[in-house]
């Protein structure tokens, strides 16, 4: 009975620790393309991290892939549009081309405008970090989708507005049959330091939104529109998966446009009400699968310590 008790009590100490390594120890990343089009994905890891096992591939109209990131991998993903392979066999994008000649980004960055979504996992507190930005500009709608986390301000955000449609004529990037394809940011369009938050104004003190980052915070308000918009954009999570859905249906409005690359074509703003209407059904997989490995986590520390004390 002794030995039964005993058990119980380095059990209830292992399964926490089963618990919290399964929680630190990766986290996967599902991207899913809701788009009337091809999108490919564009990963690049930070500086200093290993680049993940694929760096770029194509996603077809409603297709998805996961990818597992280690502990502590911090890095940006985002979508690129209008690709092709010329004579030669080059690969380039119209939109969030990364200038690798290839599919595969193999360590470059995406070429502004882009929307992207950035990540920072097991950061200060244990915490994953992570936002979606348009101070690079932007070219589709993205939304990250938590999945299994917990903590305060683990919640969805991104930007699943139409800002192609909705970008001012001086930001505007057009494709060689005139189709709005991407929105600048002003610090692209002007190079000017009050707008790129550099120079004198390189602190939050001096570098403030300019009518061209509020026309994006306005449609879009829990994503970065100027470098110093934190307050509003960024989120924590620990131990969750992450699902990354490009131009993704929301239920305030609206249908996807199946003609042309600006896909969502309300001219309603996304909002901290919005609601993904697939991020369950997207994600149910992976969350089974989270389950069924902590399970037999749990199994096989049980059967190990029944083997060790009787």
């Amino acid at each position: 009975m002794a030995q039964f008790g005993r058990l119980i009590s380095l059990l209830s100490l292992a399964i926490p620790h089963i618990f919290i390594s399964g929680v630190i120890s990766s986290a996967t990343f599902t991207m899913v393309n809701k788009c009337q089009y091809t999108v490919w994905p564009g990963i690049l890891s930070n500086a200093g991290i290993a680049q993940l096992p694929t760096t770029g591939f194509a996603l077809q109209k409603g297709e998805s892939k996961t990818i597992t990131a280690p502990s502590s991998w911090g890095g940006r993903f985002w979508g690129r549009t209008l690709c092709s392979e010329d004579s030669a066999g080059k690969f380039s994008c119209v939109t969030g081309d990364c200038g690798s000649g290839e599919l595969e980004c193999a360590g470059n960055v995406a070429v502004p405008p882009a929307t992207l979504a950035e990540f920072t996992l097991d950061g200060g507190g244990g915490l994953d970090f992570y936002d979606v930005s348009l101070v690079d500009g932007y070219n589709l709608p993205m939304l990250v989708v938590p999945q299994g986390g917990t903590g305060a301000n683990c919640s969805i955000t991104g930007c699943a507005a139409d800002l192609n449609g909705a970008c001012p004529s001086e930001l505007k990037v057009t494709s060689a049959d005139g189709e709005r394809v991407a929105c600048k940011s002003a610090c692209e369009a002007f190079q000017k330091p009050e707008y790129c938050c550099d120079g004198a104004y390189r602190t939050p003190d001096t570098c403030n939104p300019s009518p061209y980052s509020e026309v994006f915070k306005k449609a879009c308000p829990l994503a970065y529109s100027y470098a110093y918009d934190d307050k509003t954009s960024t989120f924590t999570c620990a131990g969750a998966d992450y699902d990354i859905i490009f131009c993704p249906p929301i239920s305030t409005s609206q249908k996807s446009s199946s003609e042309g690359h600006n896909p969502v074509s309300s001219n309603l703003p996304a909002d901290s009400t919005m609601v993904y209407e697939g991020a369950l059904a997207v994600s149910s997989a992976s969350t089974l699968t989270h389950m069924l490995s902590v399970a037999v986590a749990v199994v096989t520390a049980t059967w190990r310590l029944c083997h060790l004390f009787f």
